[in-house]
């Protein structure tokens, strides 16, 4: 079989190089296409010798534009190339402009579509990411889910569990196997040369960075932070807004701040290692600082990363300079708070995701079903209904027992869960397709 890699970001390629590694590993055919979404050096031919990776057998070179414009390039990229290499499946991963792109303009080709971290959800449609993700998800046949929080939004919206698996993320995996990489590389504490603790803090988000009283709020928190050194690498976008709104020579000043050009991926990695606290609006961040033990707080309202807040690793401050200030301190000051935010279980699993995610795209070859035919067979009506369960009895037993029912959803009390097979059902409710 033959698998097409779709990546655009240095999101997209950090979280894949684990699955890359075990397509290599099992000796299985595959491409790298490189929309190059991010198309600087660093983003493309340094960052893949850096992680270990072959460069990419293709790269679309899109780079900067409109999301129109952008999104139209790569689907006629991306066409072009599965046209040529006819794959099996083509993976994406997350949530940027490349997913899309890359799901589209496979189902259109009718090759299966393998989204690794689907069924993410912020609720929130002004964010690009959230249109991104629940577009692909329309296109996507075989579901690879981090948690099963993320299943059960899958579910909610009519997918069938059989196509939806719950693996972990990869960003365990890539945080286990790129941490590796930069601890023989990365010098970036000793340039940093800082004594004390550290607070590693990122900001880039357009609804924070171009919203001038979020900002602000923002800023005169950091100011009022100066029991810790706050490690900040800014991205161009931000310098740019902090100097228009007259707030760069503040944070400059502050000697308890110390602003550095945005570092590589390894070397953040390292410094994210040695922070006793994370400040960040990332998505990935988020994921990366509960794998690698940092008590995080994550400057948005929302999160399509809720089990990172659930586990007890995250908190969300919002903009608000008071809730900002209130729990770095307490996360600083406070022994007991800090452990139970560093010790917080890890959602996302135990860094085998990847394995698992190409053991089902191996049994689903095998089987026949990442070949998209048109229905050979006259249509029947799929009713749902929601029943009572009062025997002992397993998803798997009720679905035998009763053929042409299939188990969409299981509800403790007000709670859904994902139906694994082996989950007893005795006492709880079922949504059922028959």
């Amino acid at each position: 079989m033959k698998i097409a890699f779709i990546i655009g970001t240095r999101p997209e390629i950090i979280k894949m190089s684990p699955l890359i590694d075990e397509v290599d590993k099992r000796g299985i055919d595959y491409i790298l296409v490189h929309t190059g979404q991010h198309y600087d050096h660093e983003m493309s031919q340094q960052f893949f010798l850096d992680l270990e990776l072959k460069e990419p057998d293709y790269n679309i070179g899109v780079g900067s534009d409109s999301h129109g414009k952008q999104t139209a390039t790569m689907l006629k990229g991306i066409e072009e190339v599965l046209i040529s290499e006819k794959p099996d499946i083509v993976l994406v991963q997350g949530d940027t402009n490349a997913v899309l792109a890359g799901a589209l303009a496979a189902s259109k080709l009718h090759i299966a579509v393998g989204h690794v971290e689907a069924g993410l959800r912020s609720y929130d449609k002004t964010m690009p990411e959230e249109i991104n993700r629940m577009v692909a998800d329309v296109c996507t046949n075989l579901f690879f889910v981090p948690t099963e929080q993320t299943a059960v939004n899958l579910l909610f919206e009519g997918l069938s569990p059989e196509n939806v698996f719950i693996t972990g993320n990869t960003v365990v995996d890539a945080c286990y196997r790129n941490l590796k990489i930069a601890r023989k590389s990365s010098n970036i504490m000793s340039q940093l040369e800082l004594e004390g603790d550290i607070l590693s803090l990122t900001l880039h988000r357009a609804e924070n960075v171009d919203d001038r009283e979020r900002l602000e709020n923002i800023i005169e928190a950091l100011l009022k932070i100066e029991d810790v050194n706050i490690v900040f690498p800014v991205h161009p976008r931000t310098v740019k807004t902090l100097k228009d709104f007259g707030m760069y020579a503040k944070l400059e000043k502050a000697p308890h701040i110390k602003m550095i050009k945005p570092v590589g991926y390894l070397d953040f990695l390292i410094l994210q290692s040695h922070s006793k606290l994370m400040i960040t609006d990332s998505g990935g961040i988020q994921e990366e600082a509960i794998t690698l033990d940092v008590p995080c707080l994550t400057l948005r309202y929302n999160t399509e990363r809720p089990e990172t807040v659930h586990a007890g690793g995250n908190i969300l401050v919002g903009a608000s300079t008071e809730k900002i200030t209130e729990n770095v301190s307490q996360i600083l000051n406070d022994d007991a708070t800090h452990r139970r935010m560093r010790e917080a279980p890890n959602p996302y699993g135990d860094g085998t995701a990847s394995e698992k995610i190409l053991d089902t795209i191996l049994n689903s070859y095998h089987q026949g079903k990442l070949e998209i035919k048109p229905p050979e067979e006259i249509a029947t009506n799929h009713l749902k209904k929601l029943l009572i369960v009062d025997e002992s009895i397993s998803v798997a037993e009720f679905e035998n027992k009763n053929p042409g029912y299939k188990i969409n959803l299981v509800f403790y009390g007000e709670r859904p869960c994902y139906p694994n097979p082996e989950l007893p059902l005795n006492g709880k409710s079922i949504l059922v397709t028959y």
